[in-house]
């Protein structure tokens, strides 16, 4: 499972993660760190990814149309990269449920409780 993180999210991200998600990216990567949403969205279409954001548009998107791609809403307010990179590693075993699962289109991620 690939994900793509948005231009709000770190592309740290993408190392710290690699581990877990091999082949995922961030959108500065992919030229597309101002491109707006809709072209973010068919390039994740186009290339198999999931979309990770912090932007409640991309949660909008997959609600009105469906998937793919997948959208995993990070709900974590003002954080720093290590806590969002915490979050995805510790929900890490619900997002692959959420990629094989055929009629979900988006994930909201959040800190666990203690």
């Amino acid at each position: 499972m690939k994900l793509l993180f948005d231009a709000n999210i770190s592309r740290q991200l993408v190392d710290l993660l690699s581990d877990l998600f091999p082949g995922s990216s961030h959108v500065a990567l992919e030229g597309l760190d101002k491109a707006g949403d809709q072209a973010v969205w068919q390039f994740a279409i186009g290339r198999d990814f999931m979309i990770v954001s912090k932007d409640e548009d991309f949660h909008q998107l997959a609600f009105l149309k469906g998937p793919p791609p997948k959208v995993v809403w990070v709900r974590l307010g003002n954080c720093s990269t290590e806590e969002i990179a915490q979050t995805i590693r510790s929900g890490a075993a619900i997002i692959e449920a959420f990629g094989v699962e055929e009629e979900a289109s988006f994930l909201v991620l959040r800190r666990r409780a203690p």
